[in-house]
């Protein structure tokens, strides 16, 4: 897998890398070659996609090796909708609060301190056997209050979202919570965290896009749903099927509105406009999967996409 990551890598300013397990903690090192040598700017970012399968271990596990690998970001994910964590079996207790807990002992932890914390997860004389570094922290983020949150604690926010509609909804409650942030928290970063599909064929883009997006859907709040005009019935086909385990039923359920609102999807002339429609409402883009039809030619049109929407 890090093969293609790492050949995915030089055509791209940044990559970030989400959710990569390790269960050897040699193999971040292990891989450290090829993530950093076919690419000196490339950035790796191992993101904590789901803070509540960690228990009681909130930082990722390749948190080592972030200085040897460009690491430049940690970023912990909050979905408001819940069909993949409920078929899971795992409660969202408190999510809020346990984001803010999480990313404010990594960052005690990142800074050579030692830890001991009780709330949401316990942590005993916790330490980490690296330099001390500060690193950027992400929060993604999509309900209000997480969105808030983001603005008075963190250094940055990965909107899950790609739409100027829930783009510029979102801004309004980033602008709520930097009222409140602190000073010495310095500038705030806003990013579409964005699910892209491109191609060089329309209808191929916009085919890739549907198993992303059904997943969206079916995580997606009532009024996220409503903001697109998308009937409750529908979104909720999407969700059942996700449920019951029958993914290409819940693919075939997605609809060309529901793509419309959670993907960008379709050509390079296409997805640059849309781009440039996000980039009225954030600071940058993040491009999401599923990338497209095509994983190595996508990076290429999708670099030449924000190229393009850059520009204007």
């Amino acid at each position: 897998m890090f093969d293609r990551v790492a050949d995915g890598g030089r055509t791209a300013d940044e990559l970030w890398v989400t959710a990569v397990p390790f269960a050897d903690p040699v193999e971040p090192t292990h891989h450290e070659g090829n993530l950093g040598a076919k690419d000196a700017a490339v950035a790796v970012d191992f993101v904590d996609n789901d803070q509540f399968k960690r228990g009681e271990k909130p930082v990722p596990e390749p948190v080592g090796i972030r200085k040897k690998c460009v690491m430049q970001h940690i970023g912990v994910r909050e979905e408001d909708g819940g069909s993949t964590l409920a078929n899971l079996g795992i409660d969202r207790d408190r999510p809020l609060r346990r984001v803010l807990e999480t990313f404010k002992v990594a960052e005690d932890l990142w800074a050579g301190g030692t830890v001991t914390h009780e709330g949401t997860f316990t942590a005993k004389d916790a330490s980490l056997n690296v330099e001390p570094a500060e690193i950027p922290v992400y929060v993604g983020a999509q309900g209000p209050q997480m969105l808030r949150m983001s603005a008075k604690h963190a250094d940055g926010t990965l909107i899950n979202a790609c739409h100027p509609k829930d783009l510029e909804w979102s801004a309004g409650q980033i602008a709520q919570g930097l009222k409140e942030r602190p000073d010495e928290r310095g500038e705030f970063d806003a990013l579409a965290f964005a699910s892209v599909s491109v191609a060089e064929d329309e209808a191929s883009a916009r085919e890739a896009a549907r198993p992303p997006v059904a997943f969206i859907v079916g995580g997606a709040a009532p009024p996220v749903l409503e903001r697109h005009g998308i009937d409750r019935e529908a979104a909720e086909s999407v969700s059942e099927a996700l449920e019951g385990g029958d993914l290409n039923e819940a693919f075939d359920h997605v609809t060309e509105g529901m793509i419309d609102a959670f993907c960008i999807a379709g050509t390079t002339g296409t997805v640059a406009e849309r781009f440039s429609a996000a980039l009225e409402h954030v600071d940058g883009i993040v491009v999401g999967s599923p990338l497209g039809p095509d994983l190595e030619t996508a990076v290429e049109l999708a670099g030449e996409a924000l190229g393009r929407a850059s520009e204007n």
